[in-house]
């Protein structure tokens, strides 16, 4: 595996828009943070091109990852998204992402948004970001927790410093930098 995202992705008809548009860039939004969560969660095991492949899939199954809906999802749209083959159909990370989007109403109502919860531990090192996620949410591991930090500008080495979305980045200020 590359050691930065770059290595592989520059050039890459599948990877590149990713790594030009989303990957590193601080997000705002919850639904979108929430989205990226997911797509985290269901990555384990699996390779990233195989979300990026389904990502449009996903977005549709999970109702545009709008939180409240899917926190709401009963088991009869348990069963639909376990059946739907746009998706990772497993079930422990279905059940996940719907636990997760009630964590998540939890913390809306305790934080204002799952952006100010996140920016109100930031920073920390990964290990205790790991312990946090953890007890906070379900199926998030190590792995899980540093890539969904690191893609949304939490922690550092989404991109190389020579590359050109680097500088992109680093003029909005993501969280990591304010650290620095």
């Amino acid at each position: 595996m590359a050691q930065y995202y770059c290595d592989a992705a520059i050039g890459d008809p599948l990877h590149a828009p990713y790594h030009d548009q989303e990957y590193g860039f601080p997000i705002a939004d919850d639904n979108a943070l929430f989205a990226r969560l997911v797509l985290e969660i269901n990555q384990a095991g699996l390779s990233w091109a195989t979300i990026l492949k389904k990502k449009d899939n996903f977005m549709l199954a999970y109702e545009n990852f709008d939180i409240a809906t899917v926190a709401a999802y009963d088991e009869r749209e348990r069963a639909r998204l376990l059946n739907n083959t746009g998706i990772i159909r497993n079930h422990l990370k279905v059940n996940a992402a719907i636990h997760n989007a009630g964590c998540l109403l939890q913390i809306q109502s305790e934080h204002g948004s799952f952006k100010e919860w996140l920016d109100d531990y930031h920073p920390r090192e990964l290990v205790d970001w790991v312990k946090l996620f953890r007890r906070t949410f379900k199926f998030t591991g190590g792995e899980i927790v540093r890539e969904f930090l690191v893609s949304t500008g939490y922690l550092p080495d989404a991109h190389r410093t020579n590359c050109s979305i680097y500088a992109e980045i680093a003029a909005l200020d993501p969280p990591w930098m304010q650290t620095q």
